[in-house]
């Protein structure tokens, strides 16, 4: 049985990036003790400047944390962080809990769960939805996988960090809601993209367009509040486009596994793949240039040079860190 969690216990973070900057942010600021790690170490700086203690690597911050926390950017980088000896496996202390908040494959969560299993360690998948605004104001909304009494456990940390959250079942099931969650973003965002092409090509006022748009029924809130930034060109990452190119694969990857045809996700992921060509720091929002560039209805090189226009200068590269999740 796992104690209660309270204030007094040690949290550790791993992953200071976009997405997992904003969560820490909240979970210090409601007073949690916090250790907090990323390979970029002055992404750490805003955190330990106000109370949070820098582990000097990850292995240290396992060995200190009651709680680790990790907002990873894919596979590769929560493998690295997971395993071998210097990983969060190896070096957390007997009956820790893992809470691994990345977008990645199903079977890694499950590998996860059952090497910490082996170890003594209470891992669950919490997958992310939402963007980072979300995060920052702690409106997240959770997709949970693992032991259902330490999703309870961990609760009040939830609640610091999400508007609401759901425990899906087995190791997996929160990885696996958030690929569903995710093939609907991908595949919506391509078809508002078509349809804005689709009707300025037949003549229609584009910042009418947009806006009538955004008033309908149809559309979901994550894509409501993607037309006005695309109104005014503003395709700075809230979820970047290389993510969500990411997860299509994820996606696809999976359902070719299960024998489950996705020939509309096939199809948004190849135009998604086509600007990532030529676009990799903009949000995946940016589909809607590359639909309007193959109407005629712009030249390429003005699409490439608006969207550079707008974009902020590349943040630092890091391995670890993750962007936006969706």
């Amino acid at each position: 049985m796992n104690p209660a969690i309270t204030k007094s216990i040690q949290l550790g973070f791993i992953g200071i990036g976009n997405m997992g900057s904003r969560i820490a942010r909240r979970l210090l600021d409601h007073g949690y003790a916090l250790t907090v790690y990323d390979s970029y170490v002055e992404s750490t700086s805003p955190l330990t400047k106000d109370g949070a203690t820098l582990a000097a690597s990850v292995a240290d911050l396992a060995r200190k944390a009651d709680v680790i926390l990790s907002c990873l950017t894919n596979d590769k980088s929560v493998r690295s962080v997971y395993l071998g000896p210097d990983g969060v496996i190896a070096n957390a202390r007997l009956g820790s809990m893992v809470l691994e908040m990345s977008t990645v494959s199903p079977d890694t969560s499950r590998e996860l769960y059952n090497l910490g299993c082996e170890r003594g360690l209470n891992v669950l998948d919490i997958a992310i939805s939402g963007s980072t605004p979300a995060a920052e104001q702690g409106a997240l909304t959770l997709l949970a996988g693992g032991d259902v009494e330490i999703f309870n456990a961990v609760e009040s940390i939830l609640r610091v960090i999400a508007r609401q959250y759901f425990y899906l079942g087995a190791s997996g099931s929160g990885t696996t809601m958030k690929l569903v969650v995710n093939t609907l973003l991908g595949v919506g965002m391509q078809t508002v993209a078509e349809a804005v092409a689709f009707g300025e090509k037949a003549g229609l006022d584009r910042n009418l367009l947009l806006e009538v748009l955004g008033k309908t029924a149809v559309l979901p809130p994550a894509l409501v509040g993607k037309l006005a930034r695309v109104s005014q060109g503003d395709y700075s990452p809230q979820f970047p486009l290389q993510l969500m190119n990411k997860d299509f694969r994820l996606i696809l990857e999976t359902a070719a596994e299960m024998k489950v045809p996705m020939p509309v996700t096939a199809a948004a992921f190849q135009i998604n793949s086509a600007e990532l060509g030529s676009e990799t720091e903009a949000d995946f929002s940016i589909v809607v240039e590359l639909m309007e560039t193959l109407a005629n209805l712009r030249a390429p090189e003005q699409a490439q040079t608006d969207s550079i226009d707008k974009q902020p200068a590349p943040a630092s590269p890091d391995l670890l860190q993750d962007k936006p999740a969706a």
